[in-house]
């Protein structure tokens, strides 16, 4: 029997209620059990700021290693003025910080991007995917994930109601899991 790779769920939303927390419960829910998935929270972390560095925050810290015990890690993210929210950038770059210290480097990436409108958050899929390159992340090309609509594919609890959706997720995590088997 294989164990379980750890993946790193980071959602860019910060609201408790947001579409894209819901989306990455639905993800973890379709994913295969050859993913560990586990949500890193982003909400905590001071803004990134050089001056900390040798004596980083301790939310700094427990972020830093929660990301470097995982193996993989999906971004689950709204989109906001065709690109990323502060909070998603803020936690890259206390993730890819002080130099040379990246807990990013290398490591296999998704990314699922959710709008409540048609249009499908593109905007900040590619921003996110700009920054990987940088990161040294190998990103999963196909399937993309752009999801408009969001805000009528969940019920009031936050279940996926929508059963084109979950094959979509079924489809989308298993992808994943052999991207991030090939990757690593």
């Amino acid at each position: 029997m294989t164990e379980s790779t750890s993946v790193a769920i980071i959602v860019g939303s910060l609201r408790a209620a947001s579409f894209s927390r819901k989306m990455a419960r639905a993800l973890m829910e379709h994913s295969p059990k050859s993913l560990s998935c586990n949500i890193v929270e982003i909400g905590d972390l001071p803004l990134y700021n050089e001056d900390l560095d040798d004596k980083p925050p301790a939310s700094w810290s427990r972020f830093r290693e929660e990301m470097q015990a995982a193996k993989a890690v999906l971004f689950v993210t709204p989109e906001y003025n065709r690109s990323v929210p502060g909070g998603l950038k803020n936690a890259i770059d206390v993730g890819s910080r002080p130099s040379g210290k990246s807990v990013f480097d290398g490591m296999p990436a998704g990314v699922v991007s959710v709008t409540p409108y048609k249009l499908g958050a593109f905007g900040a899929n590619h921003a996110l995917r700009q920054t990987f390159v940088f990161l040294n992340m190998p990103v999963m090309q196909q399937p993309e994930a752009y999801i408009g609509g969001v805000a009528d594919l969940f019920d009031d609890n936050g279940k996926l109601t929508s059963d084109e959706t979950a094959k979509f997720l079924d489809k989308f995590m298993k992808a994943f899991a052999k991207w991030v088997e090939m990757a690593r």
